[in-house]
């Protein structure tokens, strides 16, 4: 199974790239994008510090149940149809969640400024120009007739998550659980920053699992599609399954991290005839443990 590596200013002129790309395989990977790689190192030096912290300090930011924002203590979530908790703890950010106050700094007159929002706001754009790109196929194609345009699915969201992983060392694994079990992505397309270390699996329809490899693609980001395109295009675009894999060796000794921003729809929009967004993801958040 290859994953396309697609550059970014192609798609532009040629969207069927993309919507070719996430046919086949359902992911592709972008070069040649707007996204800073300082910028996304520094975020991911400034959640390695909060990762670090007692866990009594990260319990200060335990996540809230009914928003779903906030700090997920260790083992707090397990893949759809999985018994076995995922080894990791993560972060989950909103447009309009706040951060622990140290992560953001202030110029001379007082405008505050978060390099993880900055990041945030820069992926989600990059993942609206992708969607404006399956719209003109979705256009030229007619392939999608029941839903509005994706893109204009997201105008206003609110939903769209920020999710800092934290997979710790591999010490003790007595049930046998992995960083993060096989399964599908909820919302309608995933932008994930190269990791600090391999690990992403996916699976082909074979049922054979392949290593997604970022090593000779500077400043990658991959792309997925999620459950809700899925649903909204009738199965045109499909979810693929994919996982993370539990290290052996020197991988096993340190740290991974990993950014994903899954891109949501209003909670209102109607992906089917069988589905709201909020019906959706509320029905897949009550099947993960997480609600």
């Amino acid at each position: 199974m290859y994953v396309q590596i697609l550059d970014y200013n192609d798609i532009l002129k040629n969207p069927y790239l993309l919507s070719n790309s996430f046919r086949e395989t359902g992911f592709a990977v972008i070069k040649n994008h707007d996204v800073d790689p300082k910028l996304v190192q520094k975020v991911y030096d400034q959640w390695e510090s909060f990762f670090k912290l007692p866990l009594e300090e990260k319990n200060k930011y335990k996540f809230n149940q009914n928003r779903q924002d906030g700090y997920f203590p260790f083992k707090s979530e397990n893949a759809k149809g999985s018994t076995a908790k995922d080894l990791k703890e993560f972060y989950h950010i909103y447009k309009n969640s706040e951060l622990p106050s140290n992560f953001y700094t202030y110029t001379n007159d007082l405008f505050s400024v978060c390099e993880t929002k900055n990041l945030m706001k820069t992926l989600t754009d990059l993942g609206e120009s992708l969607l404006v790109a399956l719209d003109v196929v979705n256009f030229k194609e007619n392939v999608v007739k029941n839903t509005q345009p994706f893109s204009k699915m997201i105008e206003n969201s609110d939903q769209t998550l920020f999710r800092i992983l934290h997979y710790p060392p591999i010490i003790e694994n007595p049930d046998g659980a992995v960083r993060a079990a096989a399964h599908e992505d909820i919302n309608l397309i995933t932008l994930l920053p190269s990791s600090t270390f391999p690990g992403l699996q996916v699976k082909d329809i074979q049922g054979n699992w392949h290593f997604v490899d970022l090593d000779n693609t500077e400043n990658a980001i991959i792309v997925n599609v999620g459950d809700m395109l899925q649903e909204a295009s009738n199965g045109y675009y499909k979810s693929t399954t994919h996982r993370v894999v539990n290290p052996t060796g020197y991988g096993a000794t340190i740290s991974r991290y990993s950014m994903p921003l899954f891109i949501h729809p209003r909670p209102s929009v109607k992906l089917s005839e069988r589905y709201t967004a909020e019906e959706y993801l509320n029905e897949r958040l009550q099947e993960l443990g997480l609600k």
